[in-house]
């Protein structure tokens, strides 16, 4: 009896292993069809919103979509506005809808980046970011010099949307206007002491010729038509340039001149602005796509500061300069050998570096992006007020990516910066990491075309310290220039930080940068106001690069011998522009992975 009762009691456990073994193998089932719908039901929606979003947005517009705006400019009116607002908001809780942790990894990318881009811009309505439409370098009316170049006249309907946006810039500087009127009303401007000479912004884009125009340019490939319909063209181009456009310009100058300058705010705080600290804070997480604090950046700042002047001295004695680092700082801004003398040298010596770190690319890296790039000088109508270089991409896949340097007030541009800029700006930097993102296969356009600041900025100061292992910075001016470059963006923290939020003057900020950097006088009053009127941005070069730089050393201790640098580089870039804690994950799971493979290869020998 007892071993029939054990025999049953045994039956019994086995009948429930079994039970539980078909109900995890159901739940588990039932998980993957979870992940496979959830997948399924993200990815159309997730379409069906960036079709929208498209649609709605003028510059996205296709000219094929039914009820096109391809031949429009954005409606900045009270009902445009708040459309876009009620757009964004159903936008972005679609997309919240899906739990992150069921969806694919590359799902879990397309929804954070899709939220970062949407809610940037919900965000930027609910503060009243369009009361203030532009910064210390330009705002809505520089952009629109970006018009022509994405513009391809391929037929009579192209030239007719084309003609229709230009009739346009009226009313939309108009609208622009009209709300930088609501801004001086209730005293969200820009601070007067960064507005000064800001004319020359404009002067540049009004043509007295209009074929001078660089709204002209597009009609000047249309081969397509006959000779007197490209005459018949032109010759209205020029009629629309000089009466809409031209005037559209002459009136902005006017309002600023006469109404906005003399009416913007005396102080430099963006805190001083209605809800001003609560929309630093927002733009501070914007901009560095982590949770710290204004106090914790400030202070990261200030010990970077120090660290990095400790380097600046040690290579000011390789120099054998016989002074202080004040002397030192005097003597590089002010020496004739360290400057070109036309912006033809300059833009020779910047076109020699880009070329001699491209022959280093396949050192560092295993993929490389196939658009190449070209070196050409910034605008003449935006270089007066101009950063020192920026990286254009590509518009399109039948055009180069474009590194462009600054060649206006050549005594501003020390040559001993320029292996540094360099980098930053084409290869291994900016060219290099934005061309493999819009190259992504299988990835949505929304995440290809799209660029966080922390990841693209924080790679680009990377890019920088990347060229000592390849043989760059042999001069040790040229090393103190890649250390003034650090210096730089160590120094925006603390200046960011120290004038938006504690009481710093334009001129502590100022002062600070001179003291620390071998910049040029003329570099840091731009750069400073280029921070006073674009709060926050600045945050995201340090900190995204000093991650970058500790998840590279963290996969340098945990791999060892394993450690290669081609495959990291690959790790960091593979997704495209991520942000700093989705970057956090895939070197996590890269090392893991690496780690994995170690144990089996050492388990089988």
């Amino acid at each position: 009896m007892k071993k029939c009762l054990s025999l049953f009691a045994l039956s019994k456990a086995i009948v429930l292993k079994v039970v539980l073994l078909s109900l995890l193998a159901l739940s588990l089932s039932a998980c993957a069809s979870l992940e496979v719908e959830s997948k399924k039901r993200f990815s159309e929606v997730s379409k069906q919103v960036w079709q929208e979003y498209q649609a709605s947005n003028p510059f996205t517009s296709k000219a094929e979509d039914a009820n096109s705006l391809a031949g429009t400019l954005p409606d900045l009116s009270p009902s445009g506005i708040k459309a876009k607002q009620q757009k964004l908001a159903k936008w972005i809780s679609e997309i919240k809808q899906f739990e992150t942790a069921v969806l694919s990894e590359q799902d879990q990318i397309n929804q954070q980046t899709l939220l970062h881009r949407l809610q940037n811009e919900y965000d930027q309505i609910v503060y009243k970011g369009h009361y203030i439409p532009l910064t210390s370098e330009g705002g809505f009316h520089t952009s629109l010099a970006f018009l022509p170049s994405s513009t391809k006249l391929n037929s009579k309907q192209d030239i007719e949307f084309y003609f229709q946006r230009l009739s346009a810039f009226g009313v939309y500087f108009d609208q622009n206007i009209a709300w930088m009127r609501e801004g001086i009303k209730t005293g969200y401007t820009q601070p007067k002491l960064v507005l000064e000479g800001y004319e020359q912004s404009i002067d540049g884009l009004v043509a007295i010729n209009p074929e001078q125009s660089v709204f002209y340019q597009p009609f000047t490939n249309i081969d397509f038509l006959s000779v007197d319909e490209q005459q018949q063209v032109q010759n209205r181009a020029k009629q629309v340039i000089t009466e809409k456009v031209n005037a559209a310009y002459i009136s902005f100058r006017t309002f600023m001149l006469e109404e906005y300058i003399p009416a913007a705010k005396n102080d430099i705080a963006f805190k001083t602005v209605p809800n001003g600290i609560e929309f630093y804070k927002n733009r501070v997480k914007h901009y560095t796509t982590t949770d710290m604090s204004v106090d914790e950046i400030h202070q990261l700042g200030l010990s970077e500061v120090a660290r990095i002047r400790a380097e600046m001295e040690k290579v000011i004695a390789k120099t054998g300069f016989d002074g202080s680092f004040s002397d030192f700082l005097s003597y590089l801004r002010t020496d004739p050998t360290f400057y070109a003398t036309t912006p033809k040298q300059l833009l020779m010596e910047a076109s020699f570096i880009a070329k001699k770190m491209d022959a280093q690319l396949p050192k560092l890296f295993n993929v490389l992006p196939r658009t190449p790039y070209g070196v050409a000088p910034v605008p003449v109508h935006i270089a007066p007020k101009y950063t020192t270089g920026r990286y254009i991409s590509a518009s399109s896949d039948t055009d180069a990516g474009y590194y462009w340097v600054n060649t206006y007030a050549l005594d501003r541009r020390p040559l001993y910066e320029l292996e540094a800029l360099t980098l930053h700006e084409s290869v291994p930097g900016h060219h290099l990491q934005i061309s493999l993102t819009q190259e992504l296969k299988d990835t949505p356009k929304y995440r290809s075309s799209y660029y966080i600041s922390a990841f693209g900025e924080g790679w680009g100061l990377y890019s920088e310290w990347l060229g000592l292992e390849v043989g760059f910075y042999q001069d040790p001016y040229s090393n103190f220039g890649r250390l003034t470059y650090e210096m730089w963006r160590a120094l925006r923290l603390v200046v960011d930080t120290g004038m938006h939020m504690k009481g710093w003057t334009r001129q502590q900020a100022i002062d600070l940068m001179t003291e620390n950097s071998a910049l040029s006088a003329h570099n840091i009053q731009t750069e400073v106001d280029r921070y006073i009127s674009w709060p926050a941005q600045a945050l995201s070069y340090k900190i995204g690069e000093i991650t970058i730089k500790r998840l590279r050393k963290k996969a340098e201790s945990m791999l060892g011998n394993d450690f290669d640098v081609r495959e990291f580089h690959n790790q960091v870039l593979k997704n495209g522009s991520v942000t700093l804690s989705q970057l956090e994950r895939q070197i996590q799971r890269y090392i893991d992975e690496r780690l994995q493979k170690q144990k089996l290869q050492d388990s089988t020998n």
